[in-house]
């Protein structure tokens, strides 16, 4: 098996609204022009995807990592952490972030790659409530 991870282009579109539900087409369009997402394959075929932007206007901030529900637990998600973070380690940033739901199991992932958290924030407007955001951070 041959593990190959790239740059997001427009011919990805498809796979890519099949895993993430909240990006609009403009930001998508963006993410191509940018290079600000990337898409993991194996054997040719799209497994995951990692889209990030930048936190106050200097800082890496990935804000979805998802990997096809069948293909989880396989060191995909693992791996395009590692390829973003070098990507913005040659690009000359210092640190990266993220963040996750504080219900949600993916902070154990994040913990375990050396991600650390640094704060959240509630959201409690009718139509936008959800549980504490956390943010996290790593040095590159």
């Amino acid at each position: 098996m041959i593990m190959n991870i790239e740059y997001v282009v427009s011919e990805d579109k498809e796979f890519w609204y099949k895993l993430d539900k909240h990006l609009p087409v403009a930001e998508f369009e963006k993410k191509v022009r940018d290079k600000q997402g990337y898409v993991i394959f194996e054997d040719g075929k799209p497994v995951g995807l990692l889209r990030y932007n930048l936190f106050w206007d200097n800082t890496p901030f990935c804000t979805m990592l998802y990997i096809d529900g069948s293909e989880q637990r396989k060191g995909y998600g693992r791996a395009l952490m590692h390829f973003w973070e070098e990507d913005m380690r040659k690009q000359g940033y210092g640190m990266v972030m993220t963040s996750t739901q504080v219900d949600e199991d993916s902070q154990h992932f994040y913990r375990k790659i050396g991600y650390k958290e640094c704060g959240g924030f509630t959201m409690d407007i009718p139509g936008f409530e959800q549980p504490m955001e956390m943010i996290m951070s790593k040095p590159l």
